[in-house]
Parts: structure tokens; sequence; C-alpha cells
């Protein structure tokens, strides 16, 4: 399997490091603990865990947290917030999808029908006018 070097570093990189215990990163994101704790159980947030089983929160998972208050103080409920934190995912995912495939066509330009013929394709316009917009001479 070969792992693109961009995608290994998003995974792995310095903000994906579980290096937060549950009370600092409660500080972190402005709430209380337990409230980290609903959130795991509602699915909006999986911490890392250790082989002790405690619960180890990322950088990420810190901006994720700030995410769902900032959502939250804006009124959208739990369920409301991890859909559309759901969808704002799907959307980066389908805009970066879009990206390589726009870089792929500019390296590989896929030709027009008839080129290989070399045969252009022209609009009718340019070869056939009506007589009723002829220019006489």
């Amino acid at each position: 399997m070969v792992v693109d070097p961009v995608e290994w570093e998003s995974l792995n990189g310095p903000d994906r490091r579980a290096v937060y215990i549950i009370s600092v990163a409660a500080e972190l994101a402005g709430v209380h603990p337990q409230t980290l704790r609903i959130y795991e159980r509602k699915g909006l947030v999986r911490p890392h865990r250790t082989s002790g089983n405690t619960r180890r929160y990322s950088e990420a998972d810190i901006d994720r947290l700030r995410h769902i208050q900032r959502l939250t103080q804006e009124g959208v409920n739990l369920a409301g917030a991890k859909r559309i934190m759901a969808l704002e995912e799907e959307l980066h995912r389908v805009r970066a999808r879009i990206a390589q495939l726009e870089a792929r066509l500019e390296d590989h330009a896929i030709p027009m029908p008839g080129e290989r013929a070399g045969v252009a394709i022209l609009p009718l316009s340019s070869v056939f006018s009506p007589p009723w917009l002829r220019r006489r001479v």
C-alpha cells in the first residue's frame, strides 16, 4: 500500500499527537471534563487511549472541541454539531479530490473527439450561415 506523504503528515503530524490529559484538554477547550466525556459518548470526539485506558487528546482534538463549543454557543444541538462537522469533513475531502483530479487533467489533457483523425469540431455557425444572415458584397 502506498501512502501519500501529505496524507501521512496530516494523520500523524504534530497536531495529531495525543499529549493532553482530560483535565488539560477541558481547560484548553473551555469546558468541564465531564463535557468531554459526554462528547465522546455522543461520538463527537474520539480521544486516543493509553495502555492504561486513560484519555489523551491531541491539538487537533482540542481544535475540534473548540469548534463544537462555537456551534453549540450559536444554538446548534450536539446532534446538529456532529452532522455539521461530518459535512465539513466530507466537503474538505471532496475539495481535495477535485484539486487532485484537476491536477491530473492539467498533466494529461483529454483530446477532443475528432482530433486524432485530424478533424476539428467547429460550431455549425462558423461553417454555415442562413441566407438571411449572410452579408451581400
